[in-house]
């Protein structure tokens, strides 16, 4: 039997009664319309209905599978990233106008509007998968849909060594970052997974402390038992009530934080963080998008820039807030911390740079040494990574 005329009976029920589609709902309304049918077809084809009636239709077995990162549509091409790169998924969409009212409808889903005069909406599933979406004109050869899954299981750092992600000694070199209380950076390119490892390094925070995040985009999960989130809220269709990263950060310093992270810094808001970790509030972090470690220190200074921090107080505000660097980068096999570094002063203008202390295929680097001597001031054990060769303990 094809399913299309069961969707068809079945969307017309439910518009005709106006009755929420629950689980349920479904069941009982496809059992109706499907005739004589066994409790598994009848489950099957339920299933089906759902998502194509509130649902991601035909996308929704590429979202449920946890190889998937990332599911795109080109009009009516449909690609999928299972960490190794973009891949033709073997889907079916039938037209630009079925993937219309896809999008339509899940951006609907979420409150948001999306037609001819707002042809683009960014939006957030509530599994927590992250759409965005864009109708033709603006999309020339569209509609165009972007979808970034959630996770609900985080990964552990035990997780990220097991699958390459994280070298092994390198591993023990993060675990003494967040017991020292050190502030991190997690820093790379899109897609190259710095939430994930800034989600697993803040699983190793200590049960005893309290860790407010601020996303623009709620994201992190750790596994943690002490965790409090504050989220960004765009403006409704009239306008008002924005609340940006910046009132946030502000208002999470009154939450008695013993960990501020944000999220991602990509405006003002960084202003704030470096005041907030300049003030007690150690052991912070965030992430940022950077194409390499020695980029950082522009993209921090292009940031502050917005929050009208003048260039030498900017220099000096990261130097005395932050210490290491995290960069992780997006390879063929996997996504993979590539370096680990620290924030230096430089020159006559104390400008701070980045001097990796380790990097993947290269071993200790400069800033080994310095990482070690914060390691040892906080009274944490030193890692053989970080030890000149020959150097006993």
């Amino acid at each position: 039997m094809s399913t299309e005329p069961v969707v068809d009976r079945v969307r017309r029920q439910f518009a005709y009664e106006g009755v929420e589609a629950t689980p349920a709902a479904v069941v009982s309304a496809v059992r109706r319309a499907g005739g004589v049918l066994g409790d598994r077809a009848v489950l099957r084809l339920a299933g089906q209905v759902r998502d194509e009636m509130i649902g991601a239709g035909p996308l929704a077995p590429l979202l449920s599978d946890p190889e998937v990162t990332d599911v795109v549509v080109n009009g009516t091409q449909v690609w999928v990233d299972r960490g190794a790169g973009m891949q033709r998924a073997a889907v079916r969409l039938n037209d630009a106008d079925e993937v219309r009212r896809l999008a339509q409808r899940l951006v609907a889903a979420c409150g948001r509007r999306l037609d001819d005069g707002q042809p683009y909406a960014d939006a957030r599933l509530p599994d927590g998968t992250r759409l965005h979406a864009v109708l033709p004109p603006v999309a020339t050869d569209g509609p165009y849909l972007s979808l970034r899954t959630f996770r609900q299981r985080p990964f552990s750092l035990d997780d990220l060594v097991a699958h390459g992600t994280v070298e092994p000694a390198a591993a023990v070199v993060l675990s003494g970052v967040v017991a020292g209380r050190l502030a991190y950076l997690v820093t790379g390119g899109t897609g190259s997974g710095k939430t994930t490892l800034l989600s697993t390094l803040l699983g190793l925070v200590p049960a005893t402390e309290r860790i407010v995040l601020v996303e623009d985009a709620a994201e992190l999960r750790p596994v943690h038992p002490h965790v409090v989130a504050l989220q960004a809220r765009t403006a409704n269709v009239e306008g008002a009530g924005a609340v940006g990263l910046t009132d946030l950060v502000r208002q999470a310093l009154r939450m008695r934080p013993d960990r501020l992270v944000i999220g991602e810094c990509r405006g003002a808001e960084v202003v704030d963080l470096l005041g907030a970790l300049n003030t007690g509030h150690d052991g912070g972090a965030g992430t940022l998008h950077a194409n390499a470690p020695g980029d950082v220190p522009a993209r921090l200074e292009a940031l502050g820039m917005l929050g009208g921090l003048p260039r030498a107080a900017l220099h000096a505000q990261v130097l005395a807030a932050l210490q290491v660097v995290l960069q992780v980068r997006r390879t063929g096999r996997g996504r993979v911390l590539e370096s680990i570094s620290v924030l230096l002063p430089s020159g006559e203008e104390r400008l701070a740079t980045v001097v990796p202390a380790w990097e993947l295929g290269r071993g200790a680097g400069p800033g080994a040494e310095v990482l070690a001597r914060l390691f040892g001031e906080r009274g944490i054990a030193v890692p053989d990574l970080l030890r000149p060769a020959g150097r006993p303990e």
